[in-house]
């Protein structure tokens, strides 16, 4: 854990906003090269990496994506953000 209190994108609480409105639980992160938020919707744990839309990944980050093995993914705006949520909608038992 090298970086704590990292630097937050502007439109992360715009993002962070829609995904609680729409019925998830958001969590902050702040470790350097760790995805920015960590989601839970419908018994299902999201990372979302927030950038905007021109913003890249640090050094930290690409090392991080490159060595986790498990979901992450890069999120420019909440509708990104929702398609990313609402495609575990079709998961759901009928």
């Amino acid at each position: 854990m090298r970086q704590l209190n990292a630097k937050r994108d502007a439109n992360e609480p715009e993002i962070v906003k829609a995904l609680r409105k729409h019925g998830a639980t958001v969590q902050p992160l702040s470790v350097g090269g760790v995805p920015d938020l960590l989601v839970g919707y419908m018994g299902v744990n999201l990372l979302f990496e927030v950038k905007s839309d021109k913003g890249t990944l640090t050094e930290d980050q690409k090392v991080w994506h490159e060595n986790w093995i498990g979901q992450k993914t890069i999120v420019h705006n909440p509708a990104e953000a929702l398609v990313y949520l609402h495609a575990l909608d079709y998961l759901r038992p009928k």
